[in-house]
């Protein structure tokens, strides 16, 4: 899977918990009718991809997404989903759309001479 937008902030590294666990945020707006802002979280030694990229780049991260379960104090179950990417380029934000070669036109369609439907019925139902 993938998210393509314009990053619009980048955090720096954090270091999570006492195990030397690393990890990055990114948030990515994509180009649609209705722009989202997808935070695309980058872990351990990915967390270097981002740093040649600054807010304002188009970028394609290529991501996983990944979900956990969590049981609370009181005993409740909690569930958690993370966009995690794997692979970041930047990518041109006017490249034209690449067209199709032309299609050949179709055949014109004409009806066999003489056909009766009585006549010819070699369906085998």
């Amino acid at each position: 899977m993938e998210v393509t937008g314009r990053v619009k902030m980048i955090d720096t590294t954090k270091e999570v918990g006492s195990g030397g666990f690393k990890k990055r945020d990114v948030v990515v707006t994509t180009d649609e009718q209705y722009p989202q802002h997808i935070l695309v979280q980058f872990v351990q030694d990915k967390c270097e991809l981002l740093n040649n990229y600054q807010a304002g780049d188009n970028v394609k991260i290529d991501i996983n997404l990944r979900g956990r379960e969590w049981i609370n104090p009181q005993g409740e179950t909690v569930y958690f989903n993370t966009i995690q990417g794997w692979r970041i380029a930047k990518v041109q934000a006017d490249a034209p759309a690449q067209q199709a070669p032309p299609m050949p036109a179709a055949p014109a369609f004409e009806p066999a001479p003489n056909f009766k439907e009585e006549e010819h019925d070699d369906l085998p139902f």
